[in-house]
């Protein structure tokens, strides 16, 4: 994808806050888009690269980075959840508490993606609409029994809804609210097809995590976005929407479930609103020494991951990498590990397999191909789901082979 496009690389304002109190906390220098993998005969010829800057708010605790992503990116894109089976498990009980909550009205799910999550509210006797601009995906979703409008969700989406479908009583995106530029307009949108009683569910990383375990990798051009509570507390009060309650998750390195409602309601907030804001500003998630230390640990931690896999490969060993996502690619172009230090990369997710790693080039085969080719060890690119790679690999381990987890720090495994 080589398109006349030249975005900016840095942003003045923060994103949700407007705040122009931001600090520039790492340069990773040019990244493709994260998910932009490419084919064998594309391989070699320039890639679509940008500058990926990651800069954080001082006043709110947001990390963001500048909105490069190629228009229509996500109409055809490659990444589904329903590759883990701990999201078929996490979505499952999402499901349940969107149709508890909407009690028989519409449930509306914005970047429903492969329909995964919708599909249990279905079964649920959920009253269900989807939206996402990605065809690809669409039809995957039809597949399950789930209704989708294709299109990117805005203000104008949003009335066209309310008008065909109703007020919805819940709205939910889970790890797209992260994706989008103006939240600001996104979430004036979602007011506006959400019922007076309504709720918004919003499920993304919590900022304060990434910042505490060295998470650098959550950070692509596809993320537009790394949220605090704080953040969106300060959005909300933008736009008319009150966090209501939040839920810790373990998902994806630690995420927080977001619960909004029209300020207008005036509905009452759980403690754990101010218990979770409390602890974010004890992380330091408004201070510059925090991100100063965050940037220092992460450049150790390349240094260390690095040095590591060459002293493997000097000693002869043979390396693979277990999945091919988002983060991932992140790791491997910023720390520029490529084919000289892994033979391949296997992933789960059939509409990667046969494609070459963004930047990197690096083949993504099955995980069929480890007991094939069977490398001394798997560098855990999708270290979020490790407890289910090992176990998915219990051959691979029976054999001999080790894990290598990059982060937070990198450690071998056993």
């Amino acid at each position: 994808m080589n398109l006349p496009f030249n975005p900016p690389s840095s942003r003045t304002q923060c994103r949700t806050c407007k705040s122009e109190n931001l600090m520039m906390v790492l340069r990773m220098g040019d990244h493709p888009p994260a998910n932009m993998f490419a084919r064998k005969e594309d391989v070699g010829k320039p890639q679509t690269a940008f500058p990926l800057n990651c800069q954080a708010c001082l006043d709110c605790g947001l990390i963001q980075v500048a909105d490069q992503v190629p228009p229509d990116f996500f109409t055809d894109y490659l990444y589904v959840p329903s590759g883990a089976a701990t999201m078929h498990t996490h979505f499952a009980e999402l499901a349940e508490v969107a149709v508890a909550q909407a009690d028989g009205e519409l449930i509306v799910d914005i970047g429903c993606n492969d329909g995964l999550m919708l599909s249990h509210a279905n079964r649920l006797g959920g009253r269900t609409l989807g939206v996402d601009p990605a065809a690809n995906l669409a039809k995957i979703a039809e597949e399950r029994g789930v209704r989708v409008h294709v299109g990117f969700f805005n203000a104008e989406t949003a009335k066209g809804l309310r008008e065909t479908e109703g007020p919805a009583r819940v709205i939910t995106t889970t790890n797209t609210f992260n994706h989008i530029d103006d939240l600001h307009g996104f979430t004036r949108g979602v007011l506006s097809l959400l019922a007076e009683d309504g709720v918004f569910v919003i499920e993304v990383p919590w900022g304060k995590e990434i910042l505490e375990t060295n998470e650098f990798d959550n950070v692509y051009h596809e993320h537009l976005s790394e949220l605090s509570l704080l953040s969106i507390v300060r959005l909300g009060e933008g736009v008319g929407l009150d966090v209501v309650d939040v839920t810790k998750l373990p998902v994806h390195g630690g995420s927080m479930r977001v619960f909004m409602k029209p300020a207008a309601a005036n509905a009452p907030k759980a403690p754990i609103v101010a218990q979770m804001l409390a602890e974010e500003a004890a992380a330091g998630v408004t201070d510059r020494d925090s991100y100063e230390q965050f940037s220092h640990r992460v450049q150790n931690l390349g240094e260390d991951l690095v040095k590591l896999l060459a002293s493997l490969k000097a000693d002869g060993k043979t390396i693979a990498g277990y999945g091919a996502p988002a983060k991932g690619n992140t790791l491997l172009n910023y720390f520029r590990i490529g084919t000289e230090t892994l033979d391949f990369l296997v992933d789960r997710n059939p509409l990667k397999q046969g494609l070459y790693s963004p930047g990197m080039n690096i083949p993504v085969l099955s995980p069929d191909a480890v007991a094939e080719h069977k490398p001394d060890y798997l560098l855990v690119l999708a270290w979020n789901f490790f407890d289910e790679i090992r176990e998915q690999m219990a051959d691979f381990e029976a054999r001999g082979g080790k894990f290598i987890v990059p982060l937070p720090t990198p450690k071998i495994i056993p």
